[in-house]
């Protein structure tokens, strides 16, 4: 059996790895799985784990406060130093464009233990945009053996670097799969329905809800100052109201509080675990937001995307219609969402349009393809 080891540190790369962990266990005469955490988001990563009933076989339990990028890049190198030692997989799986990727692929490579990356071949172009997940991304290519391309476009990038184009796969996003699995699991049980209703009983139905997530560092300083006032001239309408649920950063917070802390139809909540999230993605009617996550589930949803970030690795999303990029601009952000408020027209193409992110079986071609890998 290939013994194979499935690495995450954060709630996205959860959310997007926990469908193949679940995938490849049920394949039982053909692999043997064991789940690695580096705790790299501690909280929001034991809500995600728990929701979809997936345990951890190892667990780094890096998280500290105010540590920096090095103290997470030394910390998971060592870390996944001492689970090889406990245990030596063939093949370790990373996912997307964490420092938790880039290090366990590192501490890896260092082991000459293979490397599928998960997510493989998103790029901006622009190596500080997003910083640092443009360069772990990079990083990552180099040290994957096979790489498993959300979309073609992502698939044309890793040949564009000279990847061996027998070992690039395009399988969808699995982001679709949990998204896909999360819904069937919420809409089986009313009581966790009737919990997310009495818990956010503040919504107002006959107001459109608009979903805010704000987190990128590059957007720090004056992008938040203007992300800010963008939604406190949107919430000033009657027929609007805001529900922002604030990153723990305090570069986003201080921001969000000066600005928004006292303005009208603006609710600033606390980070929330994933069903809550998927609840509010729901009731929205369009989701303002910097996350490259949001961008994939949102159209599955049918709820339009307008983008606060100059540049996106995910420009499928934009040539299919399904997000619109705002960059970290007043003006910008207004005018988009003020269209979608108010351009029927305009809202359901959007809305309508097909997500270009996959149908939610990404994880069984990953692991039909390390099946037959050999």
């Amino acid at each position: 059996m290939k013994k194979v080891l499935v690495v995450f540190g954060t709630r996205p790369e959860a959310i997007k790895m926990v469908p193949v962990a679940k995938m490849l266990k049920s394949y039982t005469g053909d692999f043997e799985v064991k789940v690695c955490s580096t705790g790299q988001h501690r909280q929001m990563l034991d809500q995600v784990m728990e929701f979809f009933d997936l345990q951890a076989d190892f667990d780094l339990n890096i998280m500290a406060p105010d540590q920096t990028l090095a103290d997470v890049t030394c910390k998971v190198l060592k870390g996944m130093e001492e689970v090889f030692k406990q245990w030596k997989p063939d093949i370790v799986l990373v996912q997307g464009d964490t420092t938790t990727v880039m290090a366990a692929a590192l501490a890896a490579f260092y082991q000459k233990i293979e490397v599928g990356h998960v997510e493989a071949g998103l790029r901006t172009g622009n190596r500080y945009s997003p910083w640092p997940e443009e360069m772990n991304r990079m990083i990552a290519t180099q040290l994957a053996t096979i790489h498993f391309a959300p979309t073609e476009t992502s698939r044309n990038n890793l040949l564009r670097e000279a990847v061996d184009p027998g070992i690039v796969h395009v399988t969808g996003n699995t982001v679709i799969d949990a998204l896909f699995e999360a819904v069937k699991i919420m809409d089986s049980d009313p009581g966790m329905i009737k919990s997310m209703q009495e818990k956010f009983s503040f919504l107002d139905p006959a107001k459109k809800l608009v979903l805010v997530t704000g987190h990128r560092r590059e957007n720090f300083g004056d992008g938040f100052l203007q992300i800010c006032r963008a939604i406190k001239e949107i919430a000033s309408r009657d027929d609007v109201q805001v529900v922002y649920p604030m990153h723990m950063n305090p570069n986003v917070r201080k921001p969000v509080n000066e600005i928004l802390g006292d303005a009208g139809n603006v609710h600033l909540i606390e980070p929330q675990d994933y069903p809550s999230f998927l609840y509010l993605m729901r009731q929205s009617y369009l989701i303002l937001t910097d996350s490259g996550g949001v961008q994939e589930e949102a159209p599955s949803l049918g709820k339009p995307v307008v983008v606060m970030r100059d540049t996106t690795e995910r420009p499928e999303a934009v040539q299919a219609g399904t997000v619109v990029l705002a960059g970290a601009d007043k003006e910008n952000i207004c005018k988009y969402v003020l269209q979608l408020l108010d351009d029927q027209s305009f809202y359901q193409n959007m809305s309508r349009s097909i997500n270009p992110y996959g149908d939610g079986k990404a994880s069984w071609r990953i692991a039909e393809l390390l099946k037959n890998q050999g």
